[in-house]
């Protein structure tokens, strides 16, 4: 174990400061050593170019032959086009402009004096982010609070509705697909439109679309006459969204400084162009988790934010770092099984569940602390003389990663001074370039998601069986057999699915009403065994 004389400079070699974001990033705890960085240089080169390539335009994605501009997002000059460009600041200005008046009550539902809730409704990326932001910078008591629907869990989208209950009347929904065609929010809309008529509302006159242009739910939203429609352009992927239409027209509808947001992303994606290891904060994270999972993702990523407001970063960082990195192959083709797996929740709550894991158990991770210098706006109260609240949060996140070191588990700890709408859009745009150029040095295609794609085919093709067994079912005069169900559905290899779809049907009450009598069918005494 190296000591304190050691440690202190070390962390003073690779601590980073960036001093217009007043954002830390301490990777002195990750034991790398120089023949490891110097070793790693020439992919870094590599990996600098290829993200210049990617905000120059290049097609990242060729399965969908798109490029990946998120980054122009925050910087509008870099669009490889004027027209590009263009688009950009027009959304910029139209979501700005809506909020406004929807704010002002300028915008208003039918026959009331203003808007007062917002329900979103939407999955993925077009959920997580809206989410994490909304817990780490509304007000208290905003002017609109809002909601989301963010699955198709029947109970769940009741619990939402009821949450909202008589203020349906006053609420604004907000469906959030690029396709138009993603189930769970088609499911979500279809049940909120539902919800509306029940209670004798307008919903088109409360309604509005973030969607592809001329996707099928730009259809719906421009025939049917809802409120407006904002464009989530291809170039666009869901877990980069944050800082297009889809995060920042809900963060405008709840006060929140969009244009700090932007300002944020764009100071750290500046950061992040330098082609200098040391004072380049996203290769420096790339490094240390290549350097953590010898560029094979064998250790767990950890993230632990001592702020109760940062509590959902880690679902966040979930899908942008899973879902860019966990691949099968490489980029020429090898089987390669990349990825690194993201958990966590918040410090200190979770010193009293899983850190006595971190601390002494399977050794298979590296934690990274998110700080904030900041306890609270105003004094704190002394718990203890000369000790707030805040000085103890402080003293167990620095006693935490000090006990893991000296129990050889590495943490990386980043630190910014105050939760502001700039530093949250910092956060984003750091884990956005450090996900990208750790794809490059493990030659994946971190913009791309095959894996998710054959869920949903999966997901598609039960469905379709259900509605063969259901059909079938309607037309027997006579309690079938399972084996006899899946005979008539030329699915003889899907028995054990046919069961399940039957229970479910079973579960919910709707056998009866299929097989057209009131009694249970004797089909569904059939057990698994």
């Amino acid at each position: 174990m190296a000591d304190a004389a050691t440690l202190w400079e070390r962390y003073q070699d690779w601590l980073y400061y960036h001093e217009g974001l007043g954002l830390y990033l301490d990777v002195s705890r990750m034991r790398f050593d120089e023949a490891f960085v110097e070793q790693m240089q020439p992919r870094f080169e590599q990996a600098f170019m290829a993200m210049e390539a990617l905000e120059g335009g290049a097609i990242a994605n060729p399965d969908e032959d798109r490029m990946v501009g998120h980054y122009w997002l925050r910087d509008p000059d870099l669009a490889p086009s004027d027209e590009l460009k263009q688009d950009i600041v027009e959304t910029l200005n139209s979501v700005e402009e809506f909020a406004a008046k929807v704010r002002s009550g300028e915008i208003s539902p039918p026959g009331q004096a203003r808007f007062t809730d917002i329900l979103s409704v939407g999955i993925g990326g077009s959920a997580l982010g809206p989410e994490f932001v909304d817990q780490a910078l509304s007000a208290v008591s905003p002017e609109l609070q809002i909601h989301f629907i963010d699955n198709t869990d029947p109970a769940g989208i009741d619990r939402t509705l009821a949450q909202i209950g008589e203020r349906l009347s006053t609420t604004l929904t907000i469906v959030i697909s690029k396709s138009g065609g993603t189930p769970e929010t088609r499911n979500g809309m279809v049940e909120v439109k539902a919800a509306y008529e029940a209670q004798e509302l307008d919903f088109v006159k409360q309604a509005v679309a973030i969607t592809g242009i001329g996707s099928k739910l730009e259809d719906i939203a421009k025939s049917e006459g809802w409120l407006a429609t904002f464009p989530m352009h291809d170039w666009v992927g869901g877990r980069t969204s944050e800082l297009s239409a889809v995060g920042l027209l809900p963060a405008a509808l709840q006060g929140i400084e969009i244009r700090e947001m932007l300002a944020g992303a764009k100071a750290m994606d500046a950061a992040t162009r330098v082609h200098e290891l040391h004072q380049n904060p996203a290769a420096m994270l790339a490094l240390a988790w290549y350097f953590s999972g010898d560029g094979r993702g064998e250790k767990d990523m950890v993230i632990l934010p001592y702020k109760d407001s940062l509590l959902l970063f880690s679902r966040y960082l979930q899908q942008l770092v899973m879902e860019s990195l966990g691949k099968e192959k490489d980029l020429d083709g090898n089987t390669v099984y990349q990825g690194i797996a993201v958990y966590g929740n918040k410090g200190s709550t979770d010193q009293h569940a899983y850190v006595q894991q971190l601390r002494e158990g399977v050794p298979n991770f590296f934690v990274t602390f998110i700080e904030v210098l900041q306890d609270r706006q105003g004094d704190s109260v002394e718990v203890e003389p000369g000790a707030t609240s805040g000085d103890y949060l402080s003293g167990l996140l620095q006693g935490t990663r000090r006990a893991l070191y000296d129990n050889q588990r590495d943490s990386i700890t980043i630190t910014i001074p105050v939760v502001t709408p700039r530093a949250v859009g910092a956060l984003i745009a750091l884990y956005e370039r450090a996900v990208g150029l750790y794809g490059s040095l493990v030659n994946v295609n971190a913009y791309h998601q095959p894996g998710v794609e054959a869920g949903k085919k999966a997901a598609a093709s039960v469905l379709e069986l259900q509605k063969q067994v259901v059909d079938i079912l309607k037309k027997a005069d006579q309690p079938l057999a399972l084996a006899e169900i899946a005979s008539q559905a030329n699915a003889t290899d899907q028995i054990e699915s046919i069961y399940k779809i039957i229970r479910h049907l079973d579960a919910n009450e709707r056998m009866a009403k299929i097989q057209g009598h009131p009694s249970q069918p004797k089909t569904l005494k059939v057990t698994a065994r």
